[in-house]
């Protein structure tokens, strides 16, 4: 079982600056480093301060000079607001940067809100056509000279400049339904999945489309599985400990759904969570429930259910330290992690 760290930016109110954010991450990123996690993972998200990374180039660029190790993962590029050349240039260029450590992730992209911003309104329901069209156009371009003439691409005959440092550099599909798992196996692309808010048994069953796409394509060596969880570490000694995660989970996922449901405009980035009592009656935003479907727990309880996933054969866990909490929150829960629950992986 690898462990990478998946991490963005997140302002709530003006009182942070986004520079302090900026010193945040970057600790983060160096406790997981040293903690031994494989890889870090920074998304892609626009105009919205609870989630801040306009591109994870220039972050993962500025981490490469800063680590020895860690894996530097653009998790994920939004495929529709890209051109592939430009993405084959870039990941290449982040690839010579840190001598091979660069994975690339992409993705449909999900938020209306900014496919009305960056692809001209398009349905964000479209976007999967874009990304099905750009991981072999990507690797073409890695190859060499190609000219590419498409339903959501045209170019004439173009090349990745600079030239990955790997030959193939480590890609990733995010996926949900059983034609993106189809996808990301069919052409040789690891698969990143996240339950968001969901339990143990959407796991089971992302890991079952996974399984079921290995079985429509016999011969394809087997790619990676992740598993991204929102995670909060307490200790033993802190018996309500859990509620802190719960209650803050709580709030990114009212704000996720502020931002999804796309009716009100933003002022100045921010957006207020969608109230409690809009989500009274439903199961999912009930603090217990909060804490038995995300990757809330002492260390024990964490080991026991990566230790599932591991039986599983899901291959990396990401812990996903986004939850709207301060950042001394995540740098307690992150170290615990790494003090207890990395070693029963060892």
């Amino acid at each position: 079982m690898k462990f990478s760290l998946f991490v963005h930016m997140e302002r709530w109110d003006e009182q942070v600056s986004h520079r302090q954010l900026f010193e945040d991450l970057t600790e983060l990123t160096l406790m997981a480093e040293n903690g031994g996690f494989s890889t870090v993972w920074i998304g892609e998200h626009h105009a919205m301060e609870y989630t801040i990374s306009p591109s994870p180039m220039p972050l993962l660029a500025y981490l490469a000079a800063r680590t020895e190790k860690i894996r530097l993962g653009a998790g994920t590029i939004i495929a529709p607001f890209w051109n592939p050349i430009r993405v084959a240039g870039e990941c290449a260029l982040l690839d010579v940067i840190s001598k091979g450590r660069m994975e690339v992730g992409l993705a449909r992209g999900a938020y209306q809100f900014e496919f009305d911003r960056m692809a001209g309104g398009m349905p964000a329901t479209d976007g999967g056509k874009a990304l099905r069209e750009m991981v072999p156009v990507v690797r073409k371009l890695w190859e060499g000279d190609y000219a590419h003439d498409g339903e959501v691409y045209k170019f004439p005959t173009s090349t990745s400049v600079p030239k990955p440092y790997n030959a193939v550099p480590p890609m990733w599909i995010a996926a949900r339904d059983p034609d993106s798992h189809n996808f990301a196996v069919a052409n040789g692309c690891n698969v990143m999945v996240t339950p968001l808010m969901k339990g143990d048994e959407e796991v089971l069953d992302l890991k079952n489309k996974f399984q079921a796409a290995l079985d429509n394509n016999p011969g394809v060596p087997r790619p990676q599985l992740m598993v991204l969880r929102h995670t909060h570490v307490h200790s033993p000694a802190e018996p309500d400990g859990w509620k802190v995660g719960a209650q803050a989970i709580s709030r990114f996922y009212r704000t996720f759904d502020a931002w999804f449901g796309n009716k009100t405009t933003p002022v100045n980035g921010f957006l207020e969570p969608s109230p409690e009592s809009k989500f009274a009656e439903v199961p999912a935003f009930e603090l217990e429930n909060i804490r038995k479907n995300t990757m809330i727990g002492t260390p024990q309880e964490i080991i026991a259910r990566i230790k599932y996933y591991q039986a599983l054969g899901v291959d990396e866990f990401s812990f996903w330290c986004d939850n709207s909490l301060p950042h001394a929150e995540k740098k307690k829960s992150l170290a615990l992690f790494i003090k207890e629950v990395v070693p029963a992986f060892a």
